[in-house]
Protein backbone atom coordinates (compact mmCIF):
# COMPACT_ATOMS: atom_id res chain seq x y z
CA UNK A 1 0.00 0.00 0.00
CA UNK A 2 2.88 2.53 0.52
CA UNK A 3 4.25 1.72 -2.56
CA UNK A 4 1.36 2.29 -4.46
CA UNK A 5 0.57 5.33 -2.63
CA UNK A 6 3.95 6.97 -3.69
CA UNK A 7 3.36 5.83 -7.10
CA UNK A 8 0.14 7.60 -7.15
CA UNK A 9 1.96 10.59 -5.85
CA UNK A 10 4.96 10.57 -8.05
CA UNK A 11 7.17 9.94 -5.12
CA UNK A 12 6.98 10.02 -1.00
CA UNK A 13 3.35 10.93 -0.53
CA UNK A 14 3.02 14.23 0.92
CA UNK A 15 0.86 14.11 4.26
CA UNK A 16 -0.17 17.73 4.14
CA UNK A 17 -1.46 17.73 0.60
CA UNK A 18 -5.73 16.98 0.31
CA UNK A 19 -5.43 14.84 -2.63
CA UNK A 20 -4.00 11.93 0.09
CA UNK A 21 -6.67 11.83 1.92
CA UNK A 22 -8.68 10.20 -0.69
CA UNK A 23 -6.06 7.69 -1.23
CA UNK A 24 -6.56 7.16 2.01
CA UNK A 25 -9.92 6.92 2.31
CA UNK A 26 -9.88 4.58 -0.64
CA UNK A 27 -7.49 1.59 1.33
CA UNK A 28 -10.12 2.49 3.96
CA UNK A 29 -12.92 0.94 1.84
CA UNK A 30 -10.98 -1.49 0.75
CA UNK A 31 -9.70 -3.07 4.36
CA UNK A 32 -13.46 -3.09 5.15
CA UNK A 33 -14.82 -4.58 1.90
CA UNK A 34 -11.87 -7.21 2.72
CA UNK A 35 -13.57 -8.08 6.12
CA UNK A 36 -16.86 -8.23 5.41
CA UNK A 37 -15.72 -10.19 2.09
CA UNK A 38 -13.40 -12.97 4.43
CA UNK A 39 -16.74 -13.11 6.82
CA UNK A 40 -19.06 -13.94 4.09
CA UNK A 41 -15.97 -16.33 2.63
CA UNK A 42 -15.74 -17.98 6.23
CA UNK A 43 -20.04 -18.62 6.26
CA UNK A 44 -19.48 -20.06 2.69
CA UNK A 45 -17.00 -22.21 3.56
CA UNK A 46 -19.14 -24.18 6.66
CA UNK A 47 -22.57 -24.14 4.38
CA UNK A 48 -20.12 -25.98 1.38
CA UNK A 49 -17.89 -28.26 3.97
CA UNK A 50 -19.29 -31.74 3.26
CA UNK A 51 -20.66 -31.42 0.00
CA UNK A 52 -18.21 -34.07 -1.69
CA UNK A 53 -19.06 -36.92 -4.15
CA UNK A 54 -22.48 -37.21 -4.79
CA UNK A 55 -23.37 -33.86 -3.28
CA UNK A 56 -21.03 -32.00 -4.87
CA UNK A 57 -23.96 -30.90 -7.58
CA UNK A 58 -25.37 -28.86 -4.09
CA UNK A 59 -22.74 -26.30 -4.84
CA UNK A 60 -24.57 -25.14 -7.82
CA UNK A 61 -27.48 -23.94 -6.16
CA UNK A 62 -25.38 -22.38 -3.13
CA UNK A 63 -23.52 -20.53 -5.88
CA UNK A 64 -26.29 -19.33 -7.60
CA UNK A 65 -27.36 -17.93 -4.12
CA UNK A 66 -24.52 -16.07 -3.96
CA UNK A 67 -25.12 -14.39 -7.16
CA UNK A 68 -28.36 -13.46 -6.47
CA UNK A 69 -26.62 -12.47 -3.17
CA UNK A 70 -24.25 -9.80 -5.46
CA UNK A 71 -27.33 -9.00 -7.29
CA UNK A 72 -29.50 -7.84 -4.71
CA UNK A 73 -26.50 -5.68 -2.98
CA UNK A 74 -26.14 -4.00 -6.51
CA UNK A 75 -29.93 -3.00 -6.23
CA UNK A 76 -29.58 -1.73 -2.90
CA UNK A 77 -27.17 0.29 -3.65
CA UNK A 78 -28.77 2.03 -6.37
CA UNK A 79 -31.86 2.24 -3.79
CA UNK A 80 -29.63 3.76 -1.25
CA UNK A 81 -27.92 6.22 -3.89
CA UNK A 82 -31.27 7.17 -5.15
CA UNK A 83 -32.94 7.99 -1.79
CA UNK A 84 -30.38 9.84 -0.60
CA UNK A 85 -29.75 11.93 -3.88
CA UNK A 86 -33.47 12.79 -3.52
CA UNK A 87 -32.88 14.20 0.14
CA UNK A 88 -30.21 16.54 -1.01
CA UNK A 89 -32.98 18.24 -2.71
CA UNK A 90 -34.67 18.73 1.37
CA UNK A 91 -31.32 18.51 3.42
CA UNK A 92 -28.18 20.25 3.69
CA UNK A 93 -25.45 18.14 2.28
CA UNK A 94 -23.37 18.78 5.52
CA UNK A 95 -26.29 17.46 7.27
CA UNK A 96 -27.12 14.59 5.14
CA UNK A 97 -22.92 13.42 5.15
CA UNK A 98 -23.45 13.62 9.07
CA UNK A 99 -26.37 11.53 9.17
CA UNK A 100 -24.62 8.93 7.41
CA UNK A 101 -21.82 9.40 9.17
CA UNK A 102 -23.29 8.25 11.82
CA UNK A 103 -24.90 5.12 10.21
CA UNK A 104 -21.14 4.05 8.88
CA UNK A 105 -19.85 4.39 12.63
CA UNK A 106 -22.63 2.05 13.54
CA UNK A 107 -21.78 -0.42 10.91
CA UNK A 108 -18.22 0.02 11.95
CA UNK A 109 -18.87 -0.62 15.71
CA UNK A 110 -20.93 -3.82 14.74
CA UNK A 111 -18.41 -4.96 12.75
CA UNK A 112 -15.66 -4.43 15.35
CA UNK A 113 -17.37 -5.59 18.59
CA UNK A 114 -15.66 -8.48 19.39
CA UNK A 115 -18.45 -10.07 22.01
CA UNK A 116 -20.96 -9.17 18.84
CA UNK A 117 -18.70 -11.53 16.96
CA UNK A 118 -18.04 -14.39 19.47
CA UNK A 119 -21.80 -14.77 20.12
CA UNK A 120 -24.15 -13.84 17.25
CA UNK A 121 -21.50 -14.54 14.78
CA UNK A 122 -20.64 -17.51 16.34
CA UNK A 123 -24.42 -18.45 15.86
CA UNK A 124 -25.15 -17.23 12.60
CA UNK A 125 -22.57 -19.56 11.08
CA UNK A 126 -24.37 -22.34 13.54
CA UNK A 127 -27.45 -21.44 11.98
CA UNK A 128 -26.51 -22.07 8.32
CA UNK A 129 -24.10 -25.66 8.90
CA UNK A 130 -27.49 -27.01 10.89
CA UNK A 131 -29.40 -25.63 8.22
CA UNK A 132 -27.29 -27.47 5.53
CA UNK A 133 -27.31 -30.46 7.44
CA UNK A 134 -31.46 -30.26 7.48
CA UNK A 135 -31.22 -29.91 3.66
CA UNK A 136 -28.70 -32.66 3.00
CA UNK A 137 -30.77 -34.91 5.24
CA UNK A 138 -33.67 -34.56 3.78
CA UNK A 139 -32.31 -35.19 0.60
CA UNK A 140 -32.44 -39.04 1.14
CA UNK A 141 -36.24 -38.31 1.26
CA UNK A 142 -38.12 -39.42 -1.31
CA UNK A 143 -41.13 -37.27 0.15
CA UNK A 144 -38.98 -33.96 -0.57
CA UNK A 145 -39.19 -32.12 -3.66
CA UNK A 146 -36.25 -31.32 -5.85
CA UNK A 147 -37.81 -27.39 -5.78
CA UNK A 148 -37.45 -27.05 -2.31
CA UNK A 149 -34.24 -28.88 -1.42
CA UNK A 150 -32.20 -26.35 -4.55
CA UNK A 151 -34.44 -23.31 -3.26
CA UNK A 152 -33.25 -24.12 0.17
CA UNK A 153 -29.46 -24.22 -0.42
CA UNK A 154 -29.92 -21.05 -2.43
CA UNK A 155 -31.22 -19.15 0.34
CA UNK A 156 -27.91 -20.37 2.39
CA UNK A 157 -25.72 -18.64 -0.40
CA UNK A 158 -28.11 -15.67 -0.53
CA UNK A 159 -28.23 -14.70 3.45
CA UNK A 160 -24.36 -15.63 3.59
CA UNK A 161 -23.10 -13.27 1.39
CA UNK A 162 -26.40 -10.39 0.95
CA UNK A 163 -26.34 -9.43 5.38
CA UNK A 164 -22.00 -8.64 4.44
CA UNK A 165 -23.23 -6.90 1.43
CA UNK A 166 -26.08 -4.53 2.67
CA UNK A 167 -23.55 -3.85 6.11
CA UNK A 168 -21.05 -2.31 2.84
CA UNK A 169 -23.74 -0.67 1.39
CA UNK A 170 -24.56 1.40 4.24
CA UNK A 171 -21.02 1.82 5.45
CA UNK A 172 -20.32 3.35 1.91
CA UNK A 173 -22.97 6.07 1.44
CA UNK A 174 -20.99 8.40 3.61
CA UNK A 175 -17.90 7.94 1.38
CA UNK A 176 -19.48 8.45 -1.61
CA UNK A 177 -21.63 11.56 -0.30
CA UNK A 178 -17.73 13.29 1.02
CA UNK A 179 -15.29 12.05 -2.34
CA UNK A 180 -17.95 10.96 -4.84
CA UNK A 181 -17.98 8.18 -6.46
CA UNK A 182 -14.50 7.18 -7.95
CA UNK A 183 -12.63 6.84 -4.73
CA UNK A 184 -15.27 4.77 -3.50
CA UNK A 185 -15.28 2.38 -6.76
CA UNK A 186 -11.26 2.05 -6.26
CA UNK A 187 -12.24 1.11 -2.74
CA UNK A 188 -14.37 -1.46 -3.58
CA UNK A 189 -12.62 -3.37 -6.53
CA UNK A 190 -9.36 -3.24 -4.35
CA UNK A 191 -11.26 -5.18 -1.48
CA UNK A 192 -13.60 -7.42 -4.19
CA UNK A 193 -9.95 -8.32 -5.82
CA UNK A 194 -8.02 -9.06 -1.98
CA UNK A 195 -11.66 -11.43 -1.42
CA UNK A 196 -11.43 -12.84 -4.87
CA UNK A 197 -7.80 -14.21 -4.18
CA UNK A 198 -8.55 -15.37 -0.65
CA UNK A 199 -12.06 -17.24 -2.66
CA UNK A 200 -9.82 -18.65 -5.32
CA UNK A 201 -7.58 -20.24 -2.70
CA UNK A 202 -10.48 -21.80 -0.77
CA UNK A 203 -12.86 -22.96 -3.43
CA UNK A 204 -10.51 -23.97 -6.22
CA UNK A 205 -7.14 -24.06 -4.95
CA UNK A 206 -8.42 -25.81 -1.23
CA UNK A 207 -6.38 -24.13 0.37
CA UNK A 208 -6.79 -23.99 4.41
CA UNK A 209 -6.04 -20.18 5.11
CA UNK A 210 -5.16 -18.57 8.67
CA UNK A 211 -8.41 -16.95 8.67
CA UNK A 212 -8.97 -16.18 12.35
CA UNK A 213 -5.27 -14.35 12.18
CA UNK A 214 -6.42 -12.61 8.60
CA UNK A 215 -9.59 -11.39 10.51
CA UNK A 216 -7.34 -10.21 13.90
CA UNK A 217 -4.90 -8.50 11.30
CA UNK A 218 -8.06 -6.55 9.12
CA UNK A 219 -9.99 -5.65 12.50
CA UNK A 220 -6.46 -4.08 13.77
CA UNK A 221 -7.07 -1.80 10.40
CA UNK A 222 -10.67 -1.53 11.02
CA UNK A 223 -9.99 -0.23 14.40
CA UNK A 224 -7.59 2.63 13.31
CA UNK A 225 -10.47 3.59 10.37
CA UNK A 226 -13.11 3.77 13.16
CA UNK A 227 -11.30 6.14 15.53
CA UNK A 228 -10.71 8.28 12.04
CA UNK A 229 -14.28 7.88 10.82
CA UNK A 230 -15.15 9.35 14.72
CA UNK A 231 -12.81 11.97 14.61
CA UNK A 232 -13.75 13.16 10.91
CA UNK A 233 -17.94 12.76 11.97
CA UNK A 234 -16.93 14.94 15.12
CA UNK A 235 -16.06 17.75 12.80
CA UNK A 236 -18.65 17.39 10.75
CA UNK A 237 -21.00 17.56 13.92
CA UNK A 238 -19.12 21.07 14.67
CA UNK A 239 -19.37 21.91 11.28
CA UNK A 240 -23.28 21.44 11.01
CA UNK A 241 -23.41 23.30 14.72
CA UNK A 242 -24.93 19.86 16.35
CA UNK A 243 -21.72 19.64 18.32
CA UNK A 244 -20.29 22.35 20.57
CA UNK A 245 -15.89 23.17 20.24
CA UNK A 246 -14.11 22.95 23.11
CA UNK A 247 -10.45 23.89 22.28
CA UNK A 248 -7.54 22.07 24.06
CA UNK A 249 -4.39 24.72 23.60
CA UNK A 250 -2.33 22.50 24.89
CA UNK A 251 -3.18 19.77 21.71
CA UNK A 252 -3.34 22.91 19.66
CA UNK A 253 0.76 24.46 19.90
CA UNK A 254 1.92 20.16 19.71
CA UNK A 255 -0.22 18.63 16.83
CA UNK A 256 0.49 19.46 13.21
CA UNK A 257 -2.18 19.75 10.92
CA UNK A 258 -2.10 16.40 8.75
CA UNK A 259 -2.75 14.48 11.83
CA UNK A 260 -6.57 16.00 11.24
CA UNK A 261 -6.42 15.37 7.67
CA UNK A 262 -5.00 11.43 8.01
CA UNK A 263 -6.26 10.57 11.34
CA UNK A 264 -9.03 12.97 12.16
CA UNK A 265 -7.58 14.25 14.97
CA UNK A 266 -8.91 17.62 16.26
CA UNK A 267 -7.12 19.54 19.62
CA UNK A 268 -10.54 19.90 20.37
CA UNK A 269 -12.71 18.46 23.90
CA UNK A 270 -15.73 16.85 21.81
CA UNK A 271 -13.50 15.27 19.19
CA UNK A 272 -10.94 13.48 21.46
CA UNK A 273 -13.84 12.69 23.54
CA UNK A 274 -15.45 10.85 20.73
CA UNK A 275 -12.55 9.21 19.71
CA UNK A 276 -11.89 7.86 23.24
CA UNK A 277 -15.15 6.56 23.37
CA UNK A 278 -15.23 4.62 20.43
CA UNK A 279 -12.00 3.50 21.36
CA UNK A 280 -13.43 2.09 24.85
CA UNK A 281 -16.29 0.23 23.62
CA UNK A 282 -14.11 -1.54 21.39
CA UNK A 283 -11.86 -2.52 24.25
CA UNK A 284 -14.26 -3.40 26.37
CA UNK A 285 -16.26 -5.70 24.11
CA UNK A 286 -12.84 -7.83 23.69
CA UNK A 287 -12.93 -7.84 27.66
CA UNK A 288 -15.76 -9.02 27.52
CA UNK A 289 -14.79 -11.96 24.98
CA UNK A 290 -11.81 -12.66 27.26
CA UNK A 291 -14.24 -12.74 30.43
CA UNK A 292 -16.93 -15.01 28.98
CA UNK A 293 -13.94 -17.76 27.63
CA UNK A 294 -12.41 -17.25 30.98
CA UNK A 295 -15.98 -17.73 32.83
CA UNK A 296 -16.23 -21.25 30.20
CA UNK A 297 -13.00 -22.68 30.84
CA UNK A 298 -13.25 -22.48 34.33
CA UNK A 299 -16.63 -24.11 34.37
CA UNK A 300 -15.15 -26.85 32.55
CA UNK A 301 -12.56 -27.35 34.73
CA UNK A 302 -14.86 -27.31 37.71
CA UNK A 303 -17.11 -30.28 36.19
Amino acid sequence: MIVWQAIVSGGLPDPTALETSASAKVVDIAVLVFREGLESILVLAAVTAGMVGSKTRYRRPVTVGVGAGIMATLLTWVVAVRVLDSLLTNVSALHLQAITGLVAIVVLLVVMNWFFHSVYWSGWISMHTTRKRRLLTAAGDPETSRARLLWGMGLLGFSSFYREGFEVVLFLQHYRLRLGGVPVLYGVLLGTGLTAVVAVLTFLAHRKLPYKKMLIATGLLLGVVLLVMVGEQAQEMQLAHWLSTTPIPALERVLPGWMGLWFGVSPNVETVTAQAVAGALVLLSYAAVELRLLRTRRSERSK
